[in-house]
């Protein structure tokens, strides 16, 4: 189990992820008062910055932070806050990494609004800058990111969904915006476009091994990870262990299980008959197999450049993502 914090992990970068906050909270500057106040909950309340570290990581790996590396990183911050708004939205959430969400605070008609700003802004800032190539990277990852939660919301219904189309949707969904981090850094650094493709490839693998880690926690797998939440049986959302498990199930026991996530997904008792199957038949060892190896696959590719102190944090980012506790 690897010790490393974020806080190591930032360190090489350090400088430039606090420099980072000015260009992202003057990204978002409007002359509209109550736009203003939205944003400025908004940059209070951020999360750990993991997108950005990866954007200011990949440059810093090729030498190279300059003003574009700032530019992509506010770019990728400022439309993945856009589709957060917007999510909470259709999702009727009024929490957001334990505080009230934009349409909890000014309900929706005006997050949804304060989404399309900041979407604006982001495409504003790009083309102001000339910056067409990083532009074209985020935006081909935020129609992905739209096509995949489509894709989910699709196969929800049905509920029997293969491997191939979970691996669809979660790539598009989650890797595809880290991805995009990892893209836009070594764009930033004026990399070929092989270098860039690698990049957005090491991004991509990482993500989708990110997602399985989450899918995991769901069933309270793994170290101090404390009691199954059963969260995404609740929601109906089809999860690597399940999909594994019902793949192994005989007919009769696959119906009854895929019947207890659509009629009885918030009744405890049958909530746990479904952890307990998956359990029983594998399933956590299987997804954890497979995010093991787009890890290992993630390595792989980051081991072709030479060693710097960015590649060192690279490499434990990609550790942490899949020995977190949370």
């Amino acid at each position: 189990m690897s010790n490393v914090s974020v806080k190591n992990i930032k360190a090489p970068v350090a400088k430039e992820m606090q420099e980072f906050e000015e260009h992202f909270k003057e990204s978002m500057k409007s002359t509209v008062p109550l736009l203003d106040k939205i944003t400025h909950y908004i940059v209070k309340r951020k999360g750990k910055q993991m997108r950005p570290l990866f954007v200011f990581l990949t440059a810093k790996l090729f030498h190279n932070i300059n003003p574009s590396t700032y530019r992509a990183a506010s770019l990728i911050e400022l439309l993945h806050t856009a589709t957060l708004v917007h999510d909470d939205v259709v999702d009727e959430s009024y929490k957001r990494r334990g505080f009230f969400s934009i349409n909890a605070l000014w309900k929706n008609k005006i997050a949804v609004l304060v989404g399309d700003y900041l979407l604006s802004r982001g495409l504003l800032l790009s083309v102001e800058n000339e910056e067409f190539d990083l532009l074209k990277i985020v935006s081909t990852s935020v129609k992905l990111m739209s096509e995949g939660e489509l894709l989910q919301i699709e196969k929800a219904r049905k509920l029997d969904i293969e491997e191939a189309v979970y691996f669809d949707i979660i790539t598009k969904k989650t890797a595809t915006l880290i991805a995009s981090c990892c893209a836009t850094g070594a764009k930033s650094a004026k990399q070929s476009d092989e270098i860039v493709e690698k990049m957005r490839l090491f991004g991509e693998k990482i993500g989708i091994s990110f997602q399985i880690k989450d899918d995991l926690f769901d069933y309270g797998s793994g170290e101090n990870l404390g009691k199954p939440t059963g969260i995404d049986i609740k929601e109906k959302k089809m999860t690597l262990p399940l999909i594994y498990a019902l793949r192994k199930a005989d007919k009769s026991k696959r119906r009854q299980i895929i019947n207890i996530v659509k009629q009885n997904n918030n009744n405890e008792k049958k909530i746990k008959e479904v952890i307990d199957f998956v359990i029983e038949s594998g399933g956590l060892e299987y997804a954890t197999e497979k995010m093991l190896k787009y890890k290992d696959e993630a390595l792989v590719i980051l081991s072709e450049f030479e060693d710097n102190e960015a590649k060192e944090s690279l490499k434990n980012l990609v550790l942490y993502t899949t020995e977190r506790t949370k």
